[in-house]
């Protein structure tokens, strides 16, 4: 339980990092590199400037069940500390 629970605790973390800088990348490629401005709705690169959305408004579901995971997992560790080994 205490493997399954430190798996939950810290790949959610990974993923939302991985997802995020994913993100990051094409957006400092069309600012950087195209010269263009980043449409964060639509999640293309753009002429005109865009409105900046914040990504937990844009993946609500992703930044929050990654955060219900991390919770169970910090639970799971716990119960594995705290239950004896047979």
């Amino acid at each position: 339980m205490l493997r399954l629970g430190l798996l939950l605790l810290i790949l959610p973390i990974f993923v939302l990092m991985g997802v995020y800088f994913w993100e990051l990348n094409d957006v400092r490629e069309c600012a950087l590199i195209q010269g263009g401005h980043w449409d964060y709705l639509a999640g293309v690169c753009r002429e005109s400037p865009q409105p900046f959305v914040p990504w937990v408004e844009r993946h609500p579901w992703l930044v929050n069940g990654g955060m219900l995971l991390s919770l169970a997992g910090v639970v799971m560790c716990m119960l594995g500390l705290y239950v004896k080994r047979r």
